[in-house]
């Protein structure tokens, strides 16, 4: 029998939605069609609905360009409520994240460490896989364990150097950087035994840690993690709500008897988010 995840998901909306460059993906002669950018939301959410996940719509945070990613908004597992602590540029969405999860029921909890929510921190099964160093620092990962009683896969994707191979720190944040600056462009959730994970977007030593647990896995290019927002995506356990643009992980996927649905979306993925940065799972 499948194992059903992902059934319940928070959205907002893309109507402040613009690109600021916070992230590498971003670039500011790139700015979205917003009115698009609201139609691909709109469709992401009927697709959601069409598979039977439940979605809990809320206005989006009034002025804030990345207040569409709700996914960056905590971490909601196991009736607990993480907040996060989110780079200078977003801070205004935190109050208003604390208000619509408490307005849910949960009770926030908030750390003192930068934490980047759901997008950098993905529950599977027993086990959470959490980011480090970029946008969620690493005394999280013991926090996190202690709270939620898991196992903690503390993983680190490759940095972004510079021409002469130091590492970037970002500008805007001043933080340090990575075109995987979250865990879920990098990796994906497709049931609790299965992941995708793209080997190449990791460091050595986190490469080996994910190669080594005892988990189904689907490897995925550095063309389609990069390219295509590959990583990005929200599965049920049963259907997977995915790129458009990834071909060959959407034939893996299917090889394992999912059904795949592919929205096709230019505009959403300009500030460096996509299908999965867009839905907050409610657990």
């Amino acid at each position: 029998m499948p194992k059903i995840i992902n059934q319940r998901v928070l959205m907002s909306g893309a109507e402040y939605f613009s690109v600021q460059e916070l992230n590498p993906y971003e670039h500011l002669d790139l700015q979205p069609d917003v009115e698009l950018a609201i139609d691909e939301h709109r469709q992401l959410e009927a697709a959601l609905r069409n598979t039977g996940v439940e979605v809990i719509k809320v206005p989006a945070p009034q002025n804030c360009q990345d207040g569409i990613y709700t996914a960056n908004w905590g971490l909601c597992w196991r009736a607990k409520a993480v907040l996060s602590s989110l780079p200078n540029m977003r801070k205004a969405e935190e109050p208003y994240a604390k208000q619509i999860l408490e307005s849910l029921g949960y009770e926030p909890i908030k750390t003192e460490f930068r934490f980047s929510g759901q997008g950098d921190c993905l529950p599977c099964g027993d086990y959470l896989f959490v980011g480090s160093h970029y946008r969620t620092d690493t005394q999280m990962h013991d926090f996190l364990e202690k709270l939620y009683g898991c196992k903690v896969i503390g993983v680190e994707t490759i940095p972004a150097l510079d021409t002469s191979g130091k590492p970037i720190i970002n500008r805007v944040t001043h933080w340090p950087d990575s075109y995987f600056y979250d865990l879920d462009l990098a990796l994906a959730v497709i049931t609790p035994d299965l992941i995708a994970w793209c080997p190449e977007a990791f460091t050595p030593e986190s490469r080996a840690k994910i190669d080594s647990l005892a988990l189904d896995k689907i490897t995925v290019s550095l063309q389609e993690a990069e390219g295509s927002f590959a990583c990005n995506l929200l599965s049920t356990g049963e259907e997977v709500i995915m790129s458009d643009r990834a071909p060959r992980l959407q034939s893996a996927i299917e090889k394992y008897g999912l059904k795949t649905i592919t929205p096709h979306i230019t505009e959403l993925n300009k500030g460096g988010g996509y299908i999965r940065c867009c839905t907050l799972t409610l657990d």
